[in-house]
This record gives C-alpha cells, structure tokens and sequence, in this order.
C-alpha cells in the first residue's frame, strides 16, 4: 500500500521546461539577415569577377579568343558560383562542399589558357589577372587552413606573372591586380565569412542545447513517473503473486488480494494522470521570466512587473497569451522597449503586455493570431483584447478565478 512517506516525498512535477523554442523566431531572422548580408558582399565579387575580365571581349578583336574567353569566364563564375551557393545553402553536405570547391578550382586551372590570351595583345587588357585576383579573393571561402591559403595566394599570383609573360604583356600590372585587388577582396570576404561562421556555431550550439534541454526534460520526467509508481508497482507485483499461490486453497482471501490489486491500480493510474497533468502545466512566473530573457537577448529592453503574493492556478491559461504576444513582438515589430504587468485581484488575474514597436498596420498584424487565443480563454471566461497607439500597442488578458 501507498506509504505516508511515499505521500510526503512526492516529487514537483511542476517544474519549467527549458523556454528555448520561444527564442528561435529572432535567432532564425538574425540567421537569415545575416546569410543575406554574407550573400550580398560576396555577390558583388561573383559579379566583379566576370565583368572586369569581360571587358577583354569588347577590346579582343580575335574572334576566336573572344568565344573562348567567352567560354572560359563563364566556366569559372559558374564554378564560382557553385562554390558560394554550397557554402551558403543550408543542409548541404560536407562532400557536397567538397566537390564544389573542386569544381571551382578546375574552372580556375581551366580559364588559364582560355582567359589568359583574351584582350592581352599588345597589353591592351590583363583579363586573366582579375581572375586571378577574384581567385585570391575567395581564399578564404575555400581554404580553412592557413598553409592551403598561402599556397593558393602564391600560385594565383605566380599563374599571373607567367600569363603576362607568355603575352608579352606588363608582369607588375598583372601582378598588382591579382595580389592587390585580391587581396582587397580576401579581407573584405573574410570578415564577412568569419562572421558567417560564427552566426553558424551560434545556431547549432542553440539546436545542440534545445536537443539537449528536451533530453533533460525527457529523463526527469521519467524519474518523476519512477518515483510516483514505483513503490505501487512493487506492491501491485507481491499481491498478485500471493493472490496466485493463495488461489488453490483459499479463495476468499484471493478475492480479497485481487479487489487491492485493482484499488492499487486505479490509484496508480490517478496519479500518473495528475503527473501528465502537472507535466503540461506551465507556471506564469516562469515563463515571465524565461520571456523577459528572450526578448533581453533580440534587444528589447523588457520590464516584468509582478504582484508580491503568489498567482492562482488560473493564471496558466495566460501563458499561451504571453507566448503570442512575444512571437509577435519578435517577428513583426521593431519593438526597443517592453513592459509587462500582471495583476491578481480576489476575482481575476490580469496581465497587461505594452511595446513601442507598432506599425501603421499594427492591428492587421496582430489580429489574426489573437483571435484564436481570445476563443480559447473565452471557454474559461477570459477576455483579450488589443489597443494600438500612436507609438505603443497594448494587449490585454483577464482571467477569471472562482472564489
């Protein structure tokens, strides 16, 4: 039977799950503000790299140099461009990254002898040294080790020379361009990848702590449910066992182990119900504060006010409002500055959530998902509400609580 000790150490099941899924509407819009930005730098050399050789196909007046260097610099923005996209593309594999920045260093051997002759008779245009400085550019995309680096730099710089040479053309010239301006377009790509790559650790270090806060969650639960039927359990297994060897010579007494297995079991089954119950339920408080250090982390200054005395139990069905109001906040406003106010009368709890973040159609914004937390609460007699001025929007959520 069920213990008054068993009673008294019954664990809290109504503890706070890791709020880490609330953050992830601004840690995916800085994720992808940031790709575009890293997109945008690195785009403008894609495209400097074919236009600054394709002038040698206006002054070329080989017909035949013209299409291959045609050929050649699309072979390489092509391998370029493979390059950048598998970079940058979320999901794509190491191997596949691999095999793009093979590509791209083929169309880079490649475009030697296609590009080099194209505008250089007579040293009227160096075309193959803005490849070469477009090369020496995306050093840092390619190499993520400094001796491969250097080894690319170097043999970009020497593959100018010896086309300069072979064309009868200027050396330095060549040479300034592909060292100097690639290494213009190396520091500038750099710094954007470095950051690119951080912003990538930071997203997968917040994955790896959400995978592991719900593995936490998953295990303490499983102690909870442990603790709860383990001992009515064990006792569940005695009784039916002395119910079997009593069944032959005294059947009363069977019955009567048998109508305590079933008490036992109807117990054991309210309690994980309450379990499961208790599991899903979240405390206001809690996520208050889990929401104050969300919107803290996106840059909203967030102030949470609170009554002294603790809230009703009522106070749960304002937590789905909370959520909503956040999302909103984090996706669709440019909210600096935040207050949330909740207060508890004898008769109802009200929570008040103020931001300066509204637009000109802030209430179209706001509605729709509002109005399914509003039917919700209306099952419990609550109320939402919403107030957009000039400069602030307002919500409003009641609940009441029964005396």
């Amino acid at each position: 039977m069920r213990s008054a000790a068993g009673e008294a150490t019954r664990p809290d099941i109504r503890r706070r799950v890791p709020p880490v899924a609330w953050s992830e509407a601004g840690a995916d819009a800085g994720y992808r503000r940031a790709r575009l930005v890293t997109l945008t730098a690195l785009g403008i050399m894609f495209v400097s790299s074919a236009a600054m050789p394709a002038i040698g196909l206006g002054i070329e007046e080989r017909l035949a140099w013209r299409i291959l260097g045609a050929a050649g610099i699309a072979v390489f923005t092509a391998g370029l461009g493979w390059a950048l996209w598998s970079e940058f593309q979320p999901g794509r594999s190491h191997r596949t990254r691999r095999r793009a920045s093979i590509a791209f260093v083929t169309a880079s051997v490649a475009s030697v002898p296609l590009v080099g002759p194209l505008g250089a008779e007579s040293g009227a245009w160096a075309s193959w040294a803005w490849l070469g400085a477009a090369v020496v550019g995306a050093v840092p995309l390619l190499a993520h080790r400094m001796p491969a680096a250097v080894v690319a730099v170097v043999l970009s710089v020497a593959v100018s020379a010896g086309v300069a040479w072979a064309n009868g053309g200027g050396v330095v010239e060549y040479v300034v361009i592909t060292a100097g301006v690639g290494t213009s377009l190396a520091v500038i790509n750099g710094l954007q990848i470095g950051l690119w790559r951080l912003v990538v650790q930071a997203r997968d270090g917040r994955d790896a702590l959400a995978r592991l806060a719900a593995a936490e969650e998953r295990l303490r639960f499983a102690r909870d449910v442990h603790d709860l039927l383990g001992h009515d359990l064990s006792v569940i297994a005695l009784k039916a066992e002395l119910a079997k060897r009593l069944a032959p010579v005294d059947p009363e007494r069977t019955g009567e182990q048998a109508a305590e297995i079933q008490r036992l079991a109807a117990s054991a089954l309210v309690q994980v119900r309450q379990a499961v119950h208790g599991y899903r339920a979240v405390d206001l408080r809690d996520q208050l504060s889990a929401v104050e250090h969300v919107l803290r982390s996106a840059g909203v200054r967030c102030v949470v006010r609170l009554p002294g005395s603790d809230l009703p139990g009522e106070a749960s069905h304002l937590v789905p409002v909370l959520r909503e109001a956040t999302t909103n906040m984090l996706r669709h406003s440019r909210a600096q500055h935040c207050t949330i106010d909740v207060d508890a009368t004898p008769g109802e709890v009200r929570m008040v959530v103020t931001n300066d973040g509204v637009g000109e159609r802030a209430p179209d914004r706001y509605s729709h998902g509002l109005r399914g937390l509003s039917d919700r609460l209306a099952e419990v007699g609550g109320t939402v509400s919403t107030e957009a001025r000039p400069g602030t929007f307002t919500l409003t959520a009641t609940v009441p609580v029964p005396a």
